[in-house]
């Protein structure tokens, strides 16, 4: 019965937070290609990074100085709300870039040599020690998962430079995480033919490891 509740309010969760997020991409995709763009499309542009800024905020050691700093943040945009309304899709195109770059960096910098690729990490958070055919294929991974955000971003930069406004617009809000849900998809595929004596976890799993280590202070950073 216990385990039964856990399953449905677990499920109850996600349904919640696809709900959020379509709405999201939805309004955001309606206000960006409104002619009349008002207050709310300057709070829509900023959103993912201002509740990007409150979740590391909130897991800092210094949480109040850190929450402060975001309130502060927050009266800022809602005082320039007006003049960010007018720029609205430079700031929509220039977060969305930042998020990309930032995720390239942080898959791309854990390649180097001496480092331990960032799905390796993942992988031994659940199983422990790694056998060397295991290292091999979570560090091509991490290979996939930096040339993806690489390619986002440079799919980005054409759409908004070359293509109309609307079509950056339905990429951005209604292509990105679909896209995201079908690395994860395939990589689970993969993972299953390439490693078929390796216990495989439910795919959730490399979400939510996934949305840690985007989350996680730079002091908790595991390895």
């Amino acid at each position: 019965m216990r385990a039964r509740t856990q399953t449905t309010i677990r499920v109850l969760r996600w349904l919640a937070i696809a709900t959020v997020l379509i709405g999201y991409s939805i309004l955001a995709h309606h206000t960006y290609d409104s002619p009349h763009r008002g207050s709310l499309s300057a709070v829509l542009a900023l959103a993912p990074t201002l509740l990007i800024a409150l979740v590391l905020a909130w897991r800092s050691p210094q949480r109040v100085v850190m929450l402060g700093i975001v309130a502060l943040a927050l009266v800022a945009v809602w005082t320039g709300r007006s003049a960010l309304a007018q720029h609205a899709d430079i700031v929509y195109w220039v977060q969305y870039v930042v998020i990309q770059l930032v995720l390239f960096i942080t898959f791309a910098r854990t390649l180097v040599a001496g480092k331990q690729p960032l799905v390796s990490r993942f992988a031994e958070v659940v199983h422990s020690r790694l056998t060397p055919r295991q290292e091999a294929y979570t560090r091509k991974v991490t290979i996939a998962w930096t040339v993806f955000f690489a390619a986002m971003a440079i799919a980005a930069a054409l759409l908004y430079f070359l293509a109309p406004r609307s079509v950056w617009s339905f990429f951005a809000h209604f292509l990105t995480l679909p896209l995201v849900v079908l690395m994860f998809i395939a990589e689970y595929w993969v993972r299953r033919r390439a490693l078929p004596d390796m216990q495989h976890q439910h795919i959730l799993v490399a979400v939510r490891l996934f949305r840690n280590a985007a989350t996680r202070p730079r002091h908790q950073a595991p390895g």
